[in-house]
Parts: C-alpha cells; structure tokens; sequence
C-alpha cells in the first residue's frame, strides 16, 4: 500500500516538474516587477481567502506556515496536487473618454504537495509551488507632439507602443516541524527558486516621422535558495474549543542569477548583483469550535520598498493583506455523505507590489467561495474554490477575474498494517 502511493506521488510530482513552468497568463499587470506573486496555499485555504498562518488542520497541506507540519497524523501520508482557470475581464480608458475592454481565459497547474510524519512529534512536507507568473502581450497607438521654433513647425506624430513578456519562477520547497512541550511548534521551509522571465517594449514611429523608434528588454534568471520560518501555539479549553496563533518570517535576501537589460539593439547592462527578496513578517489566528466552525484572520507585510530591483530602492512598494475565512462542517465522522461536506467562505484585500506611472498601484479585493467533497468513507477529500476579485482602476486598467481552482487531497494510512 505505501509502495503504492510513492510511486502515484513520484509520478505526479515528474509531471508537475514538467508542467509547471508553463504558465499561462495573460494580464499586462504581470509586466511590473517580477510577474504576478503567488502564495501557492491550497485549494481549501484558498476557499476561505487564504487564511493560513494559523491554520493546524489534519486534513490541510498548509505550506503557508512550516509550523503546521506537525500536526499530521502519525500514520497518515498525505498528498495534493491543484489546478487552477482564471477568466479575466479587463477595462480601461482611452484618451478620447471611451472604455475599451477585453476578456482572456487562462488555466495552471498550481502546486503538487506531501505531507507525513518521521514521529509521533515530527512532521515533514515537501512540494513544487509556482513564486511568480507573467506574461502579456498587447499594442497601444499613442501621439507625440513635436513643438519646434517657429510655432508653424509644430506637429504630432503617431506612433505604437507594444508590450510582450513571459515566464516565471518556480520553487522546490522541503520543510521540517516538530512539537515542543504540548503546545508549541516549530518550522522551517527551504525553497529553491529556479525559472526566468523576459519583458520587452517598443515605441515604433514610421520612418517619414523623423524620430527614431526605441526598444528595451529585460531578462531575469534565477538560481537561488530562500528560507521562511514558522510557529504556532496552540491549545485546546474545554474540550470544544481550540485556539492557534500562528508567526511567519522571512529574512531579506539578496537574489542569486543573471539578470540583464538591452537598451536599443546593442547596449547591454548586465547586473551581478541588485535585486533583492524582501522581509516578510505575518501573524494570524484561528480558532475551532466543537471541530465543526473554524474561522481566521491573517495579517502579512512584505517590505518591499527596502528591496533592491534593478539596483535601485524605492522601485517597489511594501505590500499588505488581510484575509478573513471560515469553514463549517456539519459532522467530520458522520456516516451521511452531506454531513462531511465542508463549506468555506473568505475576504482578502492586498495591496500590489509594484508602481504603475510611478504611482503605488491601488488596494485590491476578493471574495472566495468553496467545498471540500469526502472521497466514500476515507479523508480523502475534493476542494474546488470559486474566487470573484478586481486589480487597479479604470482609469488605468482595471481586471475584473473569476478564478477557479479544484484540487484532489489523498489523505491514507502509510504505516498501518491491518491484521489478518
């Protein structure tokens, strides 16, 4: 029976190695910084807007906080691999006053995770999660008025913008947790970050204008380790209640790799060093009544106004979210399949981490909606989350997304040998 789902798990695991890289997106706000960051939770956290920190379920893979590892079962092995389609509407405004809008359809492989305990006391995760998305490619016409002495020289001249960019980095994460004294525990994830991503831009006037077109292009490769630390206290009063409160840091660090830019066809501006991952520091609560309600909150700042982009400080912008969830399940051990069916509801509000037209972009929000469905008699389960959310304004651009994301959760006995 083990042998069994090592095998399932390696195979899944080879072809999410394969797959994950090719991210498919398709939204211009991924052209700003290093793409489109994700937090990789899973597809049940996601349901409830991403509370996480403080979450210690049995039945959740929460790679969000390594301090939750521990609280597997000590004869469970645990596995989760998760999909996610994103239909996005965008809008914007053109000089004249028109909106013009837009619509893409875009799906990924989100993450591919496993969970299972060395002791009674010692819990060990290890997974492939997405770090950042980006791609886009759209046009723009412009105009430039070219303002000469005497005032009869003055003209405009047309020209077209054009943007495209694809890519992503991707992360190879192993994490250890271990309960001290009853109520405590401590973790650690080590990432290793692997992927590229390619921006270019052009501003292109016709040869009568007189004006010489532009071209720049960036490339960014990266090669590198990064750690995230976790804890979580956690108790039990009076049988029905349970309380954890959970802690995430991450160290700023310098980003490891080759990193480029071309100014024209022959300028080339290489960076050895100059780009940075930013202090994260979050903090969140959960509690659980009578193993049926639980409901959080999660606070997390990443400082990335502190981190070098390019060389520079002030590039980008300290980000911070906030998220709110819940789940309710009517029975975990009922024998009806509708009594084991969870429910979970959530809000998140974020703030991006990049400047648009030098401008901090402006808070964003998100509501989640989701199931988990028990596979027959075990706790296995089947999640799907339905997320409604919006990014930047009109009179920049705005997106308006549904993302749906479905995953399936193996949860099985490793070491359990039945009697005969």
């Amino acid at each position: 029976m083990r042998r069994r789902y090592i095998y399932f798990a390696a195979t899944l695991f080879l072809l999410a190695t394969q797959l994950v890289g090719q991210n498919n997106t398709n939204s211009p706000y991924t052209r700003f910084g290093y793409g489109d960051l994700t937090e990789g939770s899973s597809t049940e956290l996601r349901g409830m807007g991403s509370v996480g920190i403080a979450n210690r379920s049995k039945s959740t893979i929460n790679v969000l906080n390594p301090a939750s590892y521990s609280g597997v079962d000590s004869l469970t092995f645990q596995f989760d691999i998760g999909a996610g389609m994103r239909y996005s509407h965008f809008v914007a405004k053109e000089a004249a006053g028109n909106n013009v809008s837009n619509n893409t359809l875009n799906a990924n492989l989100e993450y591919v995770t496993m969970r299972f305990p060395l002791a009674k006391w010692l819990g060990v995760s290890v997974g492939l999660l997405p770090y950042s998305f980006a791609g886009y490619n759209f046009n723009q016409s412009d105009s430039l008025i070219i303002d000469r002495a005497p005032v009869e020289d003055k003209r405009t001249v047309y020209f077209s913008r054009s943007f495209n960019g694809a890519g992503g980095f991707s992360q190879i994460y192993g994490g250890l947790s271990v309960n001290v004294l009853n109520h405590i525990s401590l973790g650690a994830n080590v990432y290793y970050m692997f992927g590229e991503v390619n921006n270019n831009r052009s501003a292109v006037f016709s040869q009568t204008s007189g004006v010489a077109s532009s071209y720049y292009s960036n490339n960014m490769q990266v090669s590198d380790l990064r750690m995230r630390y976790g804890l979580q206290l956690y108790n039990t009063f009076a049988k029905k209640h349970d309380v954890v409160l959970g802690l995430i840091y991450e160290h700023k660090k310098q980003m490891n790799g080759l990193f480029s830019a071309r100014l024209g066809n022959d300028t080339v501006v290489k960076y050895d060093s100059g780009f940075e991952l930013p202090q994260a520091l979050g903090i969140g609560m959960n509690y659980t009544f009578d193993k049926k309600l639980t409901v959080g909150v999660d606070y997390m700042q990443q400082n990335w106004g502190d981190a070098l982009f390019f060389g520079q400080i002030d590039s980008l912008v300290n980000s911070t979210k906030l998220a709110l969830g819940a789940e309710y399940v009517s029975d975990l051990t009922g024998r009806k399949f509708a009594e084991r069916i969870r429910y979970r509801i959530g809000f998140n509000t974020r703030n991006q981490y990049y400047r648009v037209n030098n401008q901090p972009s402006m808070r964003n929000y998100s509501f989640t909606f989701g199931v988990g469905l028990p596979l027959r008699t075990s706790k296995s389960l089947m999640n799907v989350s339905l997320e409604y959310g919006k990014i930047g304004s009109v009179t920049l651009l705005r997106e308006d997304y549904l993302k749906l994301n479905f995953s399936a959760f193996i949860d099985e006995h490793w070491f359990f040998k039945p009697k005969l």
